[in-house]
């Protein structure tokens, strides 16, 4: 697999991976091997080992230290000519998304992307499921190798890691006459806020039923008086009213908040196989046959841009009574 780093830390879904091809290789009797490149990988190749891997290959090199996609896929190209992998596992980041196609075109594979979940048939075959109109999908790719699939964080569970795992580490000569038509000239951090999406405890989701930007605002001022962070549906990225990076579903992020509140989404599997991790979940919309009724604990038939006011307003007037009698209590 494909691994991927941040600072010098393993990805969420990198390390999610991992577990998954550990319990995948146990099947096939294979190792577990990933490939790192950057510069200075020592310690995220341990992090992997620890989750599961059994051989770490690194390239180091300060010119990859930033990603290059011309150079990454050259280089993960020749090792994986070398290793002939079974299946090869790349997590569905922005350089995920980018680098699989890369490499599985010069590889002349297979890819399949955006799975949600991965099993080997009676013939050890890579079952890649996706989700589909009224359930899920397979697709299999039972002649060409390696079987390519791209997996977004949240969709299996963070490995257990465990330190007092041996496995090897090896390293991967860079050459100096790499592939590239792209230079890193800067690098601007964004805010912490749409990272947090993957780990927030309480998410207000908005779709297609916040009508208009007004209607988006309040979504936001939900999202604020609930101290959730935000996350949208494909609608609601077209229409210009959140980011793609907010977005939430088979090709967004997949989150497991404690609260889920959806607003004005009408329950769509693209959306809803991004949520299935959450433990309560809510639905506003103002039509009382929407599937997303179907897939919730609470549902409230009503339209959002008359129920959003009177509930913000409600959950103001208590978090105003609960820090007065906090602060009563402390007096």
């Amino acid at each position: 697999m494909i691994g991927e780093i941040n600072n010098c830390r393993p990805y969420s879904a990198s390390l999610q991976l991992v577990g998954k091809a550990r319990a995948l290789a146990d099947r096939l009797n294979v190792p577990v091997e990933v490939v790192l490149l950057g510069d200075r990988l020592d310690e995220p190749a341990a992090s992997f080992i620890a989750a599961g891997a059994d051989r770490v290959f690194i390239g180091e090199s300060p010119a990859m230290a930033n990603y290059q996609p011309e150079a990454y896929a050259e280089v993960i190209v020749n090792l994986v000519r070398a290793r002939q992998p079974q299946i090869l596992l790349v997590g569905s980041t922005f350089m995920g998304r980018e680098l699989a196609p890369m490499v599985a075109a010069r590889l002349q594979t297979g890819l399949t992307a955006h799975c949600i979940d991965l099993v080997l048939d009676e013939n050890h075959v890579l079952d890649q499921q996706i989700p589909a109109y009224g359930g899920l999908m397979s697709i299999l790719c039972p002649e060409k190798r390696p079987q390519m699939a791209t997996v977004a964080s949240g969709v299996f569970p963070n490995p257990e890691p465990d330190h007092s795992r041996r496995g090897e580490i090896e390293r991967v000569a860079i050459p100096a006459d790499l592939p590239g038509r792209v230079r890193t000239v800067d690098i601007v951090k964004e805010s912490d806020v749409v990272q947090s999406l993957s780990s927030a405890p309480v998410i207000v989701a908005g779709g297609a039923g916040a009508g208009d930007d007004a209607g988006w605002r309040q979504v936001k001022a939900l999202a604020g008086a609930l101290n959730a962070s935000l996350g949208c549906t494909r609608p609601a990225v077209d229409a210009g009213w959140a980011e793609l990076e907010t977005m939430i579903g088979q090709s967004g992020k997949m989150v497991s908040p404690r609260i889920y509140i959806g607003v004005g989404l009408s329950g769509e599997l693209q959306h809803m196989v991004g949520i299935k991790g959450a433990h309560i979940m809510v639905a506003i919309n103002n039509d009382p046959k929407a599937p997303v009724f179907d897939q919730v604990d609470y549902g409230v038939v009503d339209d959002c841009r008359t129920f959003l006011p009177l509930l913000i307003e409600k959950i103001k007037t208590y978090t105003e009574q609960s820090c007065t009698e906090i602060r009563r209590g402390r007096s």
